[in-house]
């Protein structure tokens, strides 16, 4: 059964459009990623324009986190203190984000930049978590990795104490963090818990217990407001694709937090890092081939 996108201006399956909001929903539970990096390139290539891909999954997002974030508060794994910190970081970024991504639509270059840093991101992320999670599963990883990544966020000025994560760190770096993923956010339409949760864990040193709840306490604020911009600033998000996204994926976030905590945390990781290799594999292959229907634009002299 297909259904017409106003905004997209093309009809989909309503059922593919359900199946891809459950895909990104389990992978919210299991990873505490909002699944953008996965649901916007599959959007994209079932032929939604990027544009529009990256402004509604942003939108759909709000809900699988939100759906994922609950229960782990249940379980009291999420350290609010520092996800404020975070969250206070990351509304600047992303506002500045949506301005940056308004002004590359109206020259034309957005699309281009989607694709050009999808592959740079999750290409070079994804093989550093496979490479890490790779070494930790072959062989017991040594203690003193984790402590010799923690000592910059101790030397920098303005320490506060995390009563949650027992830790003494300095403001500054979970508010370039989260700066850093709210951009993210706004350009390629993910809640950045592929980037953030590992930022948490090496560069500030919190515990994994909390990280992935922590992490979508944050995703909820970030990609609502981007959200929000996007639609009062570039008019790319499609409501009606949002809901059928959004419908998926709060039922698939339960089954994903169900079988995340089943998993050790680095099969976990590999498991993330394989799906990250994947997507941009895909994109760059995209990237560098020619596509289906070549044209050209000519100028008639009058």
């Amino acid at each position: 059964m297909n259904i017409y996108l106003p905004i997209a201006e093309m009809s989909v399956n309503i059922f593919l459009i359900l199946g891809l909001g459950g895909i990104t929903g389990v992978l919210s539970g299991m990873f505490g990623v909002g699944g953008g990096f996965l649901m916007t390139p599959l959007l994209i290539f079932i032929g939604v324009p990027p544009s529009v891909s990256v402004a509604t999954v942003a939108n759909q997002i709000i809900a699988s986190s939100v759906s994922g974030f609950l229960a782990h508060w249940r379980r009291d794994n999420v350290d609010f203190k520092i996800g404020w910190y975070l969250l206070g970081g990351g509304m600047v970024g992303s506002s500045l984000g949506v301005m940056l991504f308004r002004w590359l639509k109206q020259l034309g270059y957005v699309d281009l930049l989607i694709s050009v840093v999808y592959v740079a991101f999750l290409g070079g992320i994804g093989a550093m978590m496979a490479a890490e999670s790779l070494r930790t599963i072959l062989k017991a990883p040594k203690k003193t990795q984790l402590v010799e990544k923690v000592p910059l966020a101790k030397r920098l000025p303005f320490k506060v104490h995390f009563p949650k994560s027992k830790l003494t760190i300095s403001a500054i770096m979970p508010l370039v963090i989260g700066f850093f993923v709210g951009v993210m956010v706004s350009l390629m339409g993910i809640g950045g818990g592929f980037f953030l949760i590992p930022a948490m864990i090496y560069l500030l040193g919190m515990p994994t217990s909390v990280v992935i709840g922590t992490s979508l306490f944050q995703i909820i604020f970030i990609t609502a407001n981007v959200t929000l911009w996007q639609a009062i600033t570039t008019q790319t998000v499609d409501i009606l694709l949002a809901v059928l996204l959004l419908s998926g994926s709060v039922v698939g976030a339960q089954f994903g937090t169900r079988i995340g905590s089943k998993l050790p945390a680095e099969y976990l990781r590999m498991l993330l890092a394989v799906l990250v290799l994947g997507v941009a594999t895909k994109l760059a292959f995209g990237l560098f081939t020619a596509p289906d229907d070549v044209f050209t634009v000519s100028v008639l002299d009058e």
